[in-house]
């Protein structure tokens, strides 16, 4: 039986899968960068990673809004939600997903360097002195809302595993 383009209210459809287990794959990529950054300072892997953080990021930040794009055309064709608190935690890794490169866009903006991304210019550079309170608030937050971020994710798949485990609602059929 061929998988639905479209989502239904028992299975979410090929597009929400594909973009969900992408965008997993890439987070993993993301945050394996960023943790080579602290731990592995100076390696060829931290290098290789981290090398590929802005362009990752960029990448993760459209497909969000793909995503959230996506999802509002199948609102009214998609799963419910199992209770308030799971709304409420994809409402959180939503606005987490699109506020920590937003911020990282706004640092890069004020540093005035120039950002490339596949081969594409997205943000030229400027001359001058940057723009202090756009690199302060990257510097203050785009590392912090990243970790908080990933505790998210973690939460995310440890209460898909609980509901497949405890409970009459296995969620994880649902996208898997």
């Amino acid at each position: 039986m061929a998988l639905a383009v479209m989502d239904t209210n028992k299975r979410y459809g090929l597009v929400s899968r594909v973009l969900h287990w992408g965008m997993a794959l890439l987070f993993v990529w993301q945050f394996s960068g960023a943790a080579a950054r602290v731990f592995l300072e100076d390696t060829a892997l931290e290098s290789f990673l981290w090398g590929t953080h802005r362009t990752v990021g960029v990448t993760l930040m459209s497909l969000v809004l793909l995503r959230v794009l996506w999802a509002l055309i199948n609102t009214s064709r998609r799963p419910p939600s199992v209770s308030i608190m799971a709304k409420l935690g994809h409402l959180a890794l939503y606005g987490l997903m699109m506020a920590v490169p937003t911020i990282a866009l706004i640092r890069q903006y004020g540093s005035g360097r120039a950002l490339d991304v596949w081969g594409i210019n997205l943000m030229s550079g400027f001359e001058g002195e940057r723009i202090d309170w756009m690199v302060n608030l990257g510097g203050l937050l785009h590392g912090e809302l990243g970790w908080t971020l990933l505790a998210l994710i973690v939460g995310h798949i440890v209460m898909a595993m609980l509901h497949r485990k405890l409970t009459n609602h296995d969620v994880l059929t649902r996208m898997a």
